[in-house]
Order: structure tokens, then C-alpha cells, then sequence
């Protein structure tokens, strides 16, 4: 509390009667480094998303159903925690005229305009961050050089790439496209960086025109001779240069990613230019991968698929015979996955959780709450990895000798529901908004359902959450041949248990059908099965998955796992 009140004391001075503090930096990366993690800081908030707004006796914390759970019980004492699906910001400001300030370069425009559009507070931006201004702290900054992905990686160099983008503009009658996202930065130019903790992510902005002249604005220490040498046309310009540069054009047209264009970009451009209603064209441009693409992402499942396998083998076996935790299980797993050559890093934050920690949906397990497996219990596990060349994601969810009938009648109902999608039967039209409601419908008939959509996209050695397509109530973006998409429906019941069954799917065509395609390659607990339950075709998908998962596995096997395996993979 101490934290809010320091906050409340800058009010007067910047006449203001709230502040907004967002979760992002001004890259709009998916995981900040504790550093610049303002939300966590004053809230003590550790999830992806969400925001913070401090009013002068009141403070509120924005989540999505994601982490209703874990802001309730991370922020709750300081915090009225409000899910965003069953209340929007708009709707707790109703009949207010609060002056709220905020960070312009944390914040974009749309994002205002989608939570406070409909309610009657001024928003100010402020030209220095208040959190920044109470929070001491070292700022490390990595040095890490940029690079370019090798050759037999990737199917088209970037002069090709940047045609299309020259090509968009002249389409679009535009004189210079702004590119604010760095993954689309780093899919552009076919490089990578380290400059984010779980994606190999380039820290970059980058200005296009129509004539071709490409503008690269990054810490040019980051930068070697290999980079400049690769990327010939581009040149490249100091990151605190960009606020002039922009300034300096005049009378011109724009196309901005409205996603990642922070309000201080967004109105220091449309200060003296057009910005054009047209999205980045590169998010539809990435989300299709290529055939090489394809082939390698397949074969990092395959070394991620050994990796996991092999550890869920491991604590089956041991969970009852030796003192293991969500914690200890976590760094075995980062074990087995390092055991791989190709690997890098983890994609993600591994979710590691048994019993009631596994009703929390984005649970991080610490100290505090760290429980033993145990007998009877479930074990959910959510982790990927960052392989030379694909991103994996997958979650199993395991059997500690569990027996109840209920459970097992849950679980199946979630691999009803992930079959459902697997075996959707994909049109020329078909958006992730109906494929979600198939995903649902098992779960529904026993009037259960979850709080987060059935699948996201995923990045090509990049981020482990990429779009435009998504299963989900409202996505209505058409599934095309090389996009992947993660497969996972689940249940969690409050303080007792919960289920998500998680595999990586791409849309493949063949004899000019779409269908989707399994990319994860790990058994399905088949202990939590109740078998009556599934009907022909279901049971048919099963034994096939899990032929397809022996054969690509057996490779990696020692003679005991491979006897784990037959057992594992064998028909129901």
C-alpha cells in the first residue's frame, strides 16, 4: 500500500485524479524482464496481461479470464479485480469525469479507445512515468547482437518479403508503412535477437516508403558487421533518433500496426500526416508458414516431444517413491528438453501444477505454494521450448493413481472437445469462432465450460502467442494452408483440480482439401480415459495419434522407455 500512496502524492502535481498503469514496455513484448515490469510492481500481479488504474481512494485490476484465480489471489488485498469478459473498464467509470494520466509509450491508442471509449474521463498523457518515478531499481540492458537466421531455415530472403510490403503500399496508395512490432520486424528481415526472455525477439522499429528505402532504428551496438553486411539496402539509425525522424515528415500517408503503435508514435505521425485505416499486412504474411518452415517446426515437436515424454515416463514413476514438487519437476523437465542439442530456451514460463494449483490456469508455482505430487491427485504441465528452427507448446495432464469416475468422465469430455477441433472439417471459410464452439460442446452438455479461448497461433522460432487466427468465440479470421494454431481445451474447478489436454496443429492441404494436422508428438494419459465414452471415430483418431506419436518417437528411446512407450501408444 505504501507503493500506492508514493503514487497518489505525484497527482497533484500532474493534475490528475487517476493514473493507468499498463503491463507492457514500449515494445509490447510478451514477457518483460521484473525490470520494467510496472503492473507486478505496484500490484504485485505476475500474469501476461492486465492493467492497473489507481483513482485517489480506489484502485482497481483489470484480467482476462485467465487470471480471475491468480489476480485474486496475488492482489486482491489493495485490488478490486475485474474480469474484463464480465465487465469492461468503461462500465466501472460510468458517470465519472476523472482526469486519468498515463504513459503514451505504454499504451496504444485502439487500446484506450476498446476499454475507456464509452465513459466521460479525460485521459492525459504524461511525458514521464510515475511508477518510474517511485521505483528505484537497476536497469540491465543486454547487448546482445542481432542475427540472421541460416539460409536453409527460412524459404524467402527479405528483398523478396520487403516486395510484397513496397508492393502493399503502392496498393494502398500509402507513402511509408511504420513497423512497430519487432517479431514482424525480426519475420521481415529474417533475424533474430535476445533481447526478451522466452522469444528470440529484436528490439527494432522500422520505416518503409514506397520508393523502397528502408529505415532500421535499433541500439546500434546490436548491430554487427554479418547483419549490415546480409541486409545491404537497409539503413540503420540510432533508437532515440525516431521521434525526430518521424516529426520530420510531413504531408504524407501512413500505414501504422495499431496493435503495437504506441499513442506518442501514433500522434506524433498523425500530427502532420494521414494515417490510413489498413492493418500491417505482415501479421497475415507470417501467421502462413513455408514448407521449410513446416518441415523443421515437425521436427522440433519430434525432439520436444522426446524430451516430454521421457519426463512424464520419469514422474509417473517416481512422483511415489521420491519427494518431487512443481518446482523440482519444472527443473527436470528443463533437463530432459536440454538434453537436445537444438534446444535454446523454454517458450514460455513452465506451468507446473497439481491439485488445486492446477485450477490456475496461468499458474507459476514459488516457494510459498509449491505442493508435493501426490497420490490421487492430477499433474498438469504446460511448457514448450525454443528450438534451432520451431516453437513448441503442449500441455499433458497426468494421472497420480487418481480413480474418481467424475474425473475421468471431465477429462474425456476435454479430449472429446480436443478431437472435435483435431477433425474439424475445414471449409473454404472456416474461422476459429466456429471451430471453439465444438471444442466447448462435450464440456457444455454436463454445463461446464472454461475461461480462455481453445487455441492460439504460434510463431515460426518466435513467439510462443502470434496471430491474427485464434480458436476462439470471436476470432473470424479464415484458417489458411501453413498456419498453426494451438488445440487446447480444459476444465478447472476452484481449489481442486484441473485438466488441459494441448497439442499444436497446422492447416495442411491435400488433393485440395484443408484439414488440420498434428504437429505435438506425446502420448495422451489414457488412465483418465473413460472409454465408454468416446465413439468409433473418436477412438479411431486416439490409436492413430498415438501410432503416429510411437513411430516418431521410438527413434529417441532407451530399451525401458521404449517398453513405456508401447504401453503409452497402445490401442484403446
Amino acid at each position: 500500500m505504501e507503493k500506492i500512496k508514493k503514487l497518489r502524492q505525484l497527482f497533484k502535481e500532474e493534475d490528475i485524479d487517476g493514473y493507468l498503469i499498463c503491463k507492457n514496455d514500449e515494445f509490447f513484448c510478451g514477457y518483460l524482464p521484473k525490470h520494467n515490469d510496472r503492473l507486478q510492481f505496484i500490484s504485485n500481479f505476475s500474469g501476461s496481461f492486465g492493467f492497473a488504474l489507481i483513482l485517489k481512494n480506489k484502485n482497481y485490476l483489470f484480467v482476462d479470464g485467465r487470471y480471475t484465480l491468480q489476480a485474486s489471489n496475488q492482489s486482491s488485498k489493495n485490488f478490486e479485480i475485474i474480469t474484463i469478459s464480465k465487465n469492461m473498464p468503461f462500465e466501472i467509470l460510468k458517470n465519472k469525469k476523472y482526469k486519468i494520466g498515463f504513459d503514451p509509450k505504454l499504451i496504444t491508442k485502439k487500446t484506450l479507445s476498446i476499454f475507456f471509449n464509452n465513459c466521460n474521463c479525460e485521459f492525459k498523457p504524461l511525458n514521464k512515468n510515475l511508477v518510474d518515478k517511485i521505483w528505484k531499481r537497476k536497469i540491465i540492458s543486454k547487448k546482445t547482437k542481432f542475427y540472421s537466421l541460416p539460409k536453409n531455415s527460412v524459404d524467402h530472403n527479405y528483398k523478396f518479403k520487403m516486395k510484397k510490403i513496397v508492393s502493399n503500399l503502392k496498393k494502398k496508395d500509402a507513402d511509408f508503412q511504420f513497423i512497430t512490432s519487432s517479431e514482424n520486424n525480426a519475420w521481415l528481415f529474417n533475424i533474430r535477437g535476445n533481447d526478451e526472455k522466452y522469444s528470440p525477439i529484436p528490439h527494432c522499429y522500422v520505416l518503409i516508403n514506397k520508393n523502397s528505402d528502408v529505415y532500421f532504428f535499433c541500439d546500434l551496438k546490436k548491430i554487427n558487421f554479418s547483419l549490415k553486411k546480409n541486409l545491404k539496402k537497409v539503413k540503420f539509425r540510432k533508437i532515440d533518433s525516431i521521434a525526430k525522424f518521424l516529426s520530420d515528415i510531413n504531408n504524407k500517408s501512413f500505414i501504422i500496426d495499431t496493435n503495437t503503435c504506441s499513442f506518442y508514435f501514433e500522434r506524433k505521425i498523425s500530427k502532420n500526416n494521414k494515417i490510413l485505416n489498413f492493418r500491417d499486412p505482415i501479421y497475415n504474411l507470417k501467421s502462413i508458414k513455408s514448407k521449410k518452415e513446416i518441415e523443421n517446426i515437425k521436427a522440433a515437436h519430434i525432439f520436444d516431444g522426446a524430451a516430454l515424454t521421457k519426463y512424464l515416463f520419469w514422474v509417473k514413476k517416481n512422483y511415489s517413491r521420491k519427494k518431487i514438487t512443481e518446482m523440482s519437476a519444472s527443473k527436470k523437465l528443463f533437463k530432459f528438453r536440454k538434453k537436445n542439442g537444438n534446444f535454446i530456451f523454454p517458450s514460455f514460463p513452465t506451468i507446473s501444477g497439481t491439485g488445486p494449483n492446477a485450477a490456475i490456469i496461468h499458474y507459476k508455482a514459488t516457494k510459498k505454494s509449491n505442493l508435493k505430487l501426490k497420490k490421487g491427485n492430477l499433474y498438469l504441465v504446460d511448457s514448450g521450448g525454443q528450438y534451432k528452427f520451431g516453437t513448441t507448446d503442449v500441455t499433458r495432464t497426468i494421472s497420480l493413481s487418481n480413480s474418481n469416475k467424475r474425473i475421468k468422465n471431465i477429462f474425456t469430455r476435454v479430449l472429446k472437445g480436443h478431437i472435435a477441433v483435431a477433425n474439424f472439417n475445414l471449409k473454404k471459410n472456416t474461422s476459429g469462432s466456429e471451430i471453439d464452439v465444438k471444442a466447448r460442446k462435450y464440456l457444455k452438455q454436463i454445463g461446464l465450460d472454461y475461461e480462455h479461448g481453445t487455441g492460439h497461433g504460434v510463431g515460426y522460432f518466435l513467439n510462443v502467442h502470434e496471430g491474427p487466427q485464434a480458436i476462439s468465440k470471436k476470432n473470424k479470421v479464415i484458417f489458411q494452408e501453413g498456419m498453426i494454431v494451438s488445440n487446447e481445451p480444459g476444465y478447472y474447478e476452484k481449489n481442486k483440480f484441473g485438466i488441459r489436454i494441448e497439442n499444436l496443429i497446422y492447416v495442411r492441404k491435400q488433393k485440395n482439401k484443408k484439414k488440420f494436422e498434428n504437429l505435438t508428438m506425446v502420448p495422451i494419459d489414457k488412465e483418465l480415459i473413460d472409454i465408454n465414452l468416446l465413439n468409433k471415430d473418436e477412438k479411431i483418431w486416439l490409436n492413430q495419434y498415438h501410432k503416429s506419436v510411437f513411430y516418431n518417437l521410438k527413434g529417441s528411446m532407451n530399451s525401458i522407455e521404449m517398453e513405456d512407450l508401447k504401453k503409452a501408444c497402445s490401442a484403446i
